[in-house]
């Protein structure tokens, strides 16, 4: 089962590009989210979720020609649930 979501984070480091046998491009990146907050104690609190972002064909090309890590990104896609 899929579900539509979209995040927006800072990549984890640059694309990585590969073929599949049949030469369809595929690109994989990794996304950070950091949501911060404080605590009832008054404790600075801070937590990081990652997403593994895959990208297929022309969107793959981009991605790998102008994403570099650091950069902040907004993605739109389905979650495997």
């Amino acid at each position: 089962m899929y579900q539509s979501t979209t995040v927006i984070g800072h990549l984890g480091r640059d694309p990585e590009m590969r073929f599949t046998p049949d030469g369809t491009p595929v690109t994989s990146f990794s996304i950070a989210t950091t949501r911060r907050w404080t605590n009832a104690e008054g404790q600075n609190q801070e937590k990081t979720t990652w997403f593994r972002v895959t990208a297929w064909r022309k969107l793959a090309e981009t991605c790998n020609q102008f994403l570099t890590k650091g950069q902040l990104v907004l993605v739109e896609g389905d979650v495997e649930a």
